[in-house]
């Protein structure tokens, strides 16, 4: 008797949605919430299998990230982390099936899920094995050329038979490890949950234990091997472990998992050491994408994403479509294997069963060059070295005919965005492509269209610095997110380099030049070193330090430095704030003057004509060489500083930015201190050392925050309210709609309430702020939790300028109980000076061991003698005006470090009120809040935190991890700032 086949029941379950395909369907259902996929899997039978994916469910668990504990499957482990699922509670009936319904996406993901790899071995012999290399052979034929495969140089390693699943699980099974998935969460999962996951697992893309930290969560791990004598040279390796980028991993994972294409990080070079299992390789050359694969680089920082098929899907689906001419460098690594990867290389790796491994990145003279080319601000050069001449597809490249000639790709994919390009990979090449790698080629080129047919892809350093961008500013443009280290930490490791190198100077200078064009600084130093008839500087000093955002010399008994950061206007800006401060500390005969360095000499470097020229200025009246590119509204007397805190503070609120000079570079010259910055001898410090520079701290904001403020001029006033126009207040407040700044803080800008103009612009910079928050947070993400980030909005208040401690006066309006003062804004850990302390026959009563606080002194006890003394506060480049509160939190997490006792002696130091009481007064609120929190400290700071402009909750949550399980805000406000409620001032109010 005939059957009839089941009928087609997507139409039916699917109505409208039928249109969409299936891989379509399941793309918009991973933006759904758990719950949301519940409800719409009671929709229909097609609905039903569509939600119940575990790929999909992998997806919801991984978003989440966290440490992970896998229940068996996907959704179990997704509901259970959010707590709406229970073993006990499991409603005992079968799985759904329906008949009649026919999905060639999903049979084809469920095939990536289920295949086995043992037919995926290959070894053609293209990549060379090697046994006995020597330094010398490595260097010449392969180092920066080629990779090659290596044997017996693990022989010896404890880890060859430690490390087996059995035995780590034995001496590792509690240590989580972190998990490498495509999701910007942190993951992590205990190595124990780890093998039982492996063991019943049927995913395409398996979780992978891909864990840069596993040294510090293992540290037994690390005597397990050494690294191999032909890589122990590392330039990175003169960086404290803290400061270095990542560098080594500890890599585990199943069969069908692995890395999909990629260039591995600041085009660095690896090792890659197999104890367990067996890996299959593919590789191309640099500048050859592979297909399948598109490079993303943003026009606006350079920042370089790379999307493409899992390594097991692009080998089931594009590798079998490549003729053999087009098919990449192969291998299968075997146990004991090591294989080099030089710089650029894209690869790809895919394991045929369980595999164990270690790996290390590292920078040594074939390589560095290239690193420091990939820092380099811009984002032509970063497509060109990873994309090819996919990259620059009709502009204009320069003549390359004098380069080692390689792969040319044909022309990238025209659909390009204005911020963003994409290089494709091409269609598969026809011509041979060979191992003739010698000298960073490859012999073939593709025909192209007529702009670029000429031109030739050479992986040669002074080929590609032809597409770095001239006219972006290297040592202060913004650095791509995706760069293998701080812009901060990266500049000083080229001085430590430079220091602790000196034979390879020629080679450092050229990677400097690169990276932060200190050919240009160096050139305008020695025009000022000879204007002010300072020493020139000696072949140490030719190298800016590290630390600031600025280029900072230090030469001889001074210290030099050019104002770059944020192009001419903010540099003028920041000059003439630090020369007005200086001005303003003489005047008032402050203290503090004693701990900021001396001013040796100011002005500005004006280069025309291709000369240079030094023009003194002490930041007063507008010089005319100024006044030409630079007009000032306003007039000002000739004693008067146009360029200092008031200006500064209209000019970022503006953030016109309409000005950036090319010819123009505000310096300074200030006396050098002696001894070394806080941060290089932080753990050598003893507790009496930690805590009298607490109470140092304590004293020198004590007169910072009591230094009278510059008067606003006449003219300034009208800028302010320029200001309120530009934020749209008075038209908003005149319609009755929505303000983009709160009625409170609109009513205080108008005048209506009894605050000081100081406050205003403050005012408006927080209100920005906080219209920002989520978005902001969000792009800090991990470790924040998200938990917290969607409960910031309702923490903050309503009004921020209820932060400022409103109080109702005997007048009946509202005014803030305490005045804004001077703030440094960066008191962090480099930018303390100390001395060391001079021996015992040369006795200072100073130098004792100090003891309590009696009436704001720190009375000296006899012990123990401390062993370095604090004496300057350095860099005031960010010197601004606001709560005297804001210091605090630099102070508290970099300098302090959460440590309650310095917090505790510093306050007893510092001894003035952070808030007025308030439990006479009333603190202006629409009533749909406590008016208590106001009243603490703590909410206040943690306020600040939040709306700080730099992601200082990305510190507080490294500081305390136990904090990023917290569920709420005040949770964290009082476990890091709940000491400051307990603080008593011990001074009169000022």
């Amino acid at each position: 008797m005939d059957q009839y086949p089941p009928r087609d029941r997507r139409p039916d379950a699917l109505g409208d949605l039928r249109l969409l395909p299936d891989e379509v369907i399941c793309a918009i259902l991973d933006l759904l919430s758990p719950s949301d996929l519940g409800r719409l899997a009671c929709v229909s039978s097609v609905m039903y299998i569509l939600c119940n994916e575990e790929p999909l469910w992998m997806n919801k668990c991984l978003s989440v990230g966290g440490l992970i504990e896998y229940r068996g499957s996907w959704k179990k482990t997704t509901l259970s982390s959010l707590n709406l699922y229970a073993e006990k509670e499991e409603v005992c009936q079968k799985p759904l099936h329906f008949d009649g319904f026919n999905s060639l996406f999903l049979y084809r993901r469920w095939y990536r899920c289920f295949t086995m790899l043992n037919a995926f071995y290959l070894d053609n012999g293209v990549l060379e094995r090697k046994k006995d290399l020597s330094l010398d052979e490595f260097h010449s034929q392969y180092d920066g050329k080629k990779p090659v495969l290596l044997t017996e140089l693990a022989e010896t390693w404890p880890a060859k038979s430690k490390w087996t699943i059995d035995q780590l699980l034995l001496n590792c099974g509690d240590v989580a490890f972190r998990i490498s998935q495509r999701t910007p969460k942190k993951v992590k999962m205990k190595f124990k949950d780890y093998v039982s996951y492996m063991k019943i697992q049927h995913d395409e893309d398996p979780l992978y234990i891909f864990d840069d930290n596993f040294g510090e969560a293992a540290p037994a791990l690390l005597e397990d091997y050494s690294v191999p004598h032909l890589f122990q040279e590392d330039f990175f390796d003169v960086l404290d472990h803290d400061q270095r980028p990542p560098f080594r991993w500890l890599i585990i994972g199943p069969e069908r998992s692995g890395a999909s294409w990629h260039v591995d990080p600041g085009l660095t070079s690896a090792w890659n050491t197999l104890l367990c299992g067996r890996k299959r390789w593919a590789l191309y050359p640099p500048g050859r994408v592979p297909a399948g694969v598109t490079v993303h680089v943003s026009e606006e920082d350079g920042d370089v994403n790379i999307e493409g098929p899992t390594s097991l899907q692009w080998w089931l689906d594009i590798y079998p479509q490549l003729a053999d001419n087009d098919k990449p460098f192969e291998c299968t690594q075997l146990p004991g294997e090591t294989i080099f990867v030089p710089s650029g290389w894209w690869h790809c790796v895919l394991n045929l069963e369980t595999t164990i491994a270690v790996t290390q990145n590292f920078v040594n003279p074939s390589n560095f060059e290239f690193v420091c080319l990939d820092v380099a601000p811009g984002h032509r050069h970063k497509g060109v070295c990873r994309a090819g001449l996919l990259a620059v597809r009709d502009e204009d490249i320069g003549d390359g005919k004098d380069h080692t000639l390689s792969e040319i790709n044909k022309l990238n994919h025209s659909d390009m965005t204005r911020k963003e390009k994409r290089h494709k990979s091409p269609e598969p090449v026809k011509e041979p492509y060979r191992n003739g790698c010698s000298g960073h080629a490859v012999d073939e080129l593709l025909e192209v269209d007529k702009s670029l047919q000429y031109q030739m892809f050479s992986y040669d350093i002074d080929f590609l610095s032809k597409f770095l961008e001239e006219e972006k500013d290297h040592y202060c443009s913004i650095w791509s997110s995706s760069n293998y280290i701080g812009q901060r930490e990266f500049r000083e490791w080229l001085h430590k380099l430079w220091i602790v190198k000196p034979a390879m100077r020629k080679l450092i200078w050229k990677g400097a030049c690169l990276a932060i064009n200190v050919d240009k600084w160096y050139a305008y130093l020695l025009e000022i070193c000879a204007s002010h008839n300072l020493p020139s500087p000696s072949d140490d000093e030719k190298l800016p330090v590290g630390t600031g955002s600025n280029p900072v010399f230090l030469i001889s008994d001074n210290v030099i430095k050019i104002y770059t950061e944020g192009g001419f206007e903010s540099a003028i800006h920041g000059q003439g704030t630090e020369l007005e401060f200086y001005h303003l500390l003489g005047k008032v005969g402050s203290s503090l003057i004693e701990h900021v360095p001396d001013v040796v000499a100011s002005g500005f470097l004006v280069v025309e004509n291709g000369l240079h020229k030094a023009v003194p200025w002490d930041g007063k009246g507008v010089p005319e060489v100024i006044a030409k590119f630079y007009p000032t509204k306003n007039s000002y007397p000739e004693d008067c500083f146009p360029f200092g805190i008031w200006n500064k503070k209209i000019f970022e609120l503006k953030n016109s930015g309409d000005f950036s000079s090319t010819i123009m570079w505000p310096y300074i010259v200030t006396k050098r201190c002696k001894g070394d910055i806080f941060a290089h001898i932080r753990d050598t410090l003893s507790k009496d050392d930690l805590l009298h520079l607490a109470s140092f701290l304590g004293d020198q904001l004590r007169s910072l925050h009591l230094l009278p403020l510059p008067p606003i001029q006449n003219g300034l006033k009208s800028e302010i309210n320029e200001i309120k126009l530009m934020a749209g207040i008075s038209s908003n407040l005149a319609e009755g709609a929505e303000t983009t700044i709160s009625h409170a803080s609109a009513e205080i800008l108008s005048g209506a309430f009894n605050i000081p103009p100081e406050w205003k612009l403050t005012v408006v910079a927080l209100d920005e702020r906080k219209k920002n928050t989520r978005k902001r947070l969000l792009q800090w993400g991990d470790p924040i939790p998200g938990l917290l980030i969607e409960k910031a909005e309702e923490y903050l208040p309503h009004d921020v300028v209820l932060l400022l401690g409103l109080v109702k006066g005997d007048d009946g309006l509202y005014g803030v109980c305490c005045s804004p003062s001077w703030i440094h804004s960066d008191i962090m850990d480099d930018n303390i000076h100390m001395e060391p302390v001079l021996p015992m026959h040369c006795y200072d009563e100073g130098a004792l061991h100090i003891g309590p606080n009696i009436n704001g002194k720190n009375v000296p006890c006899q012990g123990e003698l401390r062993k370095w003394n604090p004496t300057h506060i350095i860099d005031l480049s960010d010197l601004s005006i606001g709560d005297p509160l804001y210091d605090f939190i630099p102070l508290y997490l970099d300098v302090f470090r959460g440590d309650v006792c310095m917090l505790r002696r510093f306050l007893e130091s510092y001894g003035l009120p952070l808030s007025k009481r308030a439990a006479d007064h009333d603190i202006l609120s629409d009533g749909s809040v406590e008016k208590s929190k106001f009243r603490r400290i703590s909410y206040r700071a943690m306020c600040y935190c939040i709306l700080h402009e730099e992601n200082v909750l990305g510190a507080i949550f490294n500081l305390w991890k136990e904090l990023r399980t917290a569920t709420s805000w005040q949770v964290v406000e009082e476990t890091i700032f709940g000491e400051l409620n307990n603080y008593q001032h011990n001074v009169q109010q000022i």
